[in-house]
Order: C-alpha cells, then sequence, then structure tokens
C-alpha cells in the first residue's frame, strides 16, 4: 500500500474517533455549577467528577439542554469505608426550569445550596435510583408547585433497583417525542410520555451522604 494511502486512512480514523468524542462533556468549572451544603466536597479534574457528599448537593451541567437528545453518563458509587461512603442516593434532575426565575435559573443557586427541600419548587424531571438507604428507585415530575407527586408505578423495590456499590453503572436517559425514557446499564426502569411535556431545561447529578465518581457524561442530540 501506498504511503499516502496509509496516511489518508490514519487521518479517517482519528476524524472519526474526534467525531465519537464530540458530544463528551469536559468535567471543568466552566461546565458545571455547584451547590452543596456545608461538609461536602466536589473534585473536578476534566476525566472524571468525585463527589464526596455530607448533608445534600446538586450539580448542574452549566448549558441549557433541549429535546430530542440522550443524557448518557458512567457512574459509580463508592464503598471503601469512607465517612460518607454511603451506598444510596444515584439521583438526577432532568429538563429543570425555575418557573420564578425563568430567565436566569442560577441567580438562586446560592438560596438553593444543596438542600433537597429549595428543589421542590422547580419544573422538571426526577429519578431517585437506589434512594431511602438503597431500598427505593423512584420517578417524579415535578410540576412546581412542592407536592411532587408519585405514581404507584414509579415507586420501585427490589435488586434490580438497587445500586451495587463500586462497579461502573452506565445511565442514559432519553428525550423525545413526548416521551421521557431512563436505563441503567441498557434496561429500561422508567419510561413515562408526557401529555405536557418538558422539553428544554437543566440537567443535575443529585445526591446526599454519598461518595460518587462520575467518569463520563456526554450530551448526544438526535
Amino acid at each position: 500500500m501506498k504511503i499516502s494511502s496509509i496516511y489518508s486512512i490514519l487521518l479517517l480514523l482519528v476524524a472519526c474517533n474526534l467525531d465519537s468524542n464530540k458530544d463528551t462533556v469536559a468535567f471543568t468549572q466552566k461546565n458545571w455549577v455547584i451547590e452543596q451544603q456545608e461538609g461536602g466536597t466536589v473534585f473536578l479534574n476534566n476525566t472524571n467528577m468525585e463527589i464526596i457528599d455530607a448533608k445534600g448537593c446538586t450539580i448542574w451541567y452549566r448549558n441549557k439542554i433541549k429535546e430530542p437528545l440522550q443524557i448518557d453518563y458512567i457512574v459509580e458509587v463508592i464503598d471503601q469505608g469512607g465517612p460518607h461512603d454511603r451506598v444510596s442516593d444515584l439521583n438526577c434532575f432532568w429538563m429543570a426550569n425555575d418557573p420564578n426565575e425563568p430567565n436566569n435559573f442560577f441567580i438562586n443557586s446560592e438560596s438553593r445550596k444543596g438542600k433537597f427541600n429549595n428543589y421542590h419548587s422547580l419544573t422538571q424531571y426526577y429519578v431517585g435510583f437506589g434512594g431511602h438507604n438503597n431500598t427505593k428507585t423512584r420517578f417524579r415530575r415535578y410540576n412546581g408547585e412542592q407536592n411532587r407527586p408519585l405514581l404507584p408505578e414509579h415507586d420501585l423495590s427490589g435488586d434490580n433497583y438497587k445500586i451495587f456499590a463500586n462497579k461502573d453503572i452506565h445511565i442514559t436517559i432519553t428525550v423525545e417525542n413526548n416521551t421521557t425514557v431512563y436505563k441503567k446499564d441498557g434496561e429500561i426502569i422508567f419510561k413515562y410520555q408526557d401529555n405536557a411535556p418538558y422539553r428544554t431545561g437543566y440537567f443535575g447529578f443529585r445526591t446526599v451522604n454519598n461518595h460518587m465518581v462520575i467518569k463520563s457524561f456526554k450530551i448526544i442530540n438526535l
């Protein structure tokens, strides 16, 4: 094979590799907004995010997202004897908006400060995976009215809905065609068709008294 042909193939492979990573979001301060109670820490080192939390935190992706899209991330919940190595609360918000501040979502970051009750007035989707000390997994559609309705079919328990520590967990969330789908390791956990869907908003990792490492995060436009 000619050297020029080999060179062309190498360029193509590099281009494909760059294209495959175009949706990956770096873990840098410019991409994330941290709202956290006292006693916790979040480490950002470009390739991953380590959350060590005491009393509650939400870490928001700074850019507003819009459907149709897929949110894709890999996370490990740590259980190695640390002070906050509690296997529970692999939670997240998506398509979040603040009805009281429709044009400046982060103006209330300092007042929210990671306290869970301060998020009840938002409009958003929420999954609490392995909540209540890893006994419950729940989906809620927050309506901005504090009451956070919970349908019986969205209140799950059992081994399929527990966190297994010290191993990679792959979460994908798809929002498309009035439907949002939450998957864990390729298995559909929740599929919700919304008659008044939230089509745009913010994504946030949510946890409390937990230690976890987010190893990759992608926003894939569909």
